[in-house]
């Protein structure tokens, strides 16, 4: 069993809904076609040079990784974890979500993180 999160790179005055919106739509496979967020690209590189989503390390045993590599859109990155991941993990990944301003939606129950 897994559990997902998101981080989503939306503007200071966008609601809750207007994330759980931007997911509903990458769900269907709709992508804006746009550069990359800094903030996206710094939050991937941040959690990928401690826990790897390609390469032989990414499966390796300890691996925080559902499935890899992880979804990765120029306004979000979608992470499968695997439901024994430490908890550091998913204190890395609220962490670096709060100092780059990114929203951080639970896919479980809906519920939005606001990053700022």
């Amino acid at each position: 069993m897994s559990f997902d999160l998101v981080v989503w790179a939306m503007d200071r005055t966008a609601a809750p809904d207007a994330v759980r919106e931007a997911n509903t739509r990458c769900a269907e496979g709709i992508h804006p076609q746009r550069p990359a967020d800094p903030r996206v690209v710094a939050f991937y590189d941040a959690l990928t040079s401690q826990y790897p989503d390609r390469g032989p390390h990414a499966a390796a045993p300890g691996s925080p990784w559902a499935s890899a590599p992880l979804h990765a859109a120029a306004d979000h990155i979608q992470m499968r974890l695997d439901e024994n991941c430490p908890d550091v993990v998913l204190e890395t990944i609220e962490r670096l979500a709060s100092e780059l301003n990114l929203d951080l939606l639970d896919l479980q129950d809906g519920t939005v993180y606001r990053g700022f």
